[in-house]
């Protein structure tokens, strides 16, 4: 793949999967150490009860155990472990940055003892069959590029009964909200982003991907082609996000 131009990354409707991978890759370890910081000040703290909500939602009635997918610096993990005492919560990522800096904050939290964080390919979970009651991931679907395969097995690992959660943004369908939407993401966020981040050129990408990514019912009826049963959809801040759940056939 070539180097991304200088102020901004190919869209993705423009590269192979594999040229995806390696961009996702490159992104999410140059943002690592503003992370966190950029997702509160650009949700205007929306993120985090977006995950609040997602770990409500959560149901434990067999092994008690939690898989957080591309886990990032580990929020909805430890979402889950506070809002669950009784789980153990498994977080994987594929970027080493981002799993070093989630073991740091779950330390931090002194949730090491209930939370492990490893490093892991979402498309090969290293995990057997019917291993946890619940699994999930927080804005990380939209960037691998075969979903289908990272759905799959998401529920191959969950137990039967248990639930597979998906929260994710996508562009909004409101047509006036839609046009506000469109100048924040493409014009505002970068703006923001160029100030915080050593990688600003992440953020269009951010947009880009937010873009293109499925509606919410096509969103829908790819979770039921994984073969999930009882798929739901929760939106959240005026459909900015939304929380999909499908469970695993009994």
């Amino acid at each position: 793949m070539e180097k991304p131009a200088k102020d901004k990354y190919p869209s993705v409707r423009d590269i192979t999967d594999q040229e995806r991978i390696r961009m996702v890759k490159e992104i999410f370890s140059t943002i690592t150490g503003k992370y966190d910081f950029l997702n509160r000040f650009l949700s205007l703290r929306r993120d985090v009860a977006w995950r609040n909500f997602a770990a409500k939602k959560m149901q434990f009635f067999q092994t008690n155990r939690y898989l957080d997918v591309a886990c990032g610096t580990g929020d909805l993990s430890i979402a889950a472990a506070e809002r669950h005492p009784d789980i153990s919560v498994t977080g994987l990522d594929f970027v080493d940055e981002m799993v070093e800096a989630a073991r740091n904050k779950v330390q931090k939290k002194k949730l090491s003892g209930r939370i492990q964080i490893m490093q892991g390919d979402a498309l090969h979970l290293p995990f057997g069959d019917n291993h946890f009651d619940v699994t999930g991931i927080a804005f990380g679907i939209r960037n691998i590029p075969d979903r289908n395969r990272a759905l799959s097995e998401m529920l191959r690992v969950t137990v039967p009964g248990g639930q597979v959660l998906v929260l994710e943004m996508t562009f909004v369908e409101n047509r006036f909200f839609k046009f506000v939407y469109y100048v924040y993401l493409n014009y505002l966020l970068p703006a923001f982003a160029k100030v915080f981040s050593k990688n600003p050129a992440a953020y269009h990408y951010l947009a880009d991907s937010i873009m293109n990514f499925p509606s919410p019912d096509e969103f829908s009826k790819i979770l039921e082609q994984a073969g999930m049963v009882h798929v739901e959809k929760y939106p959240l801040t005026f459909g900015i996000t939304w929380l999909h759940i499908g469970k695993k056939k009994k």
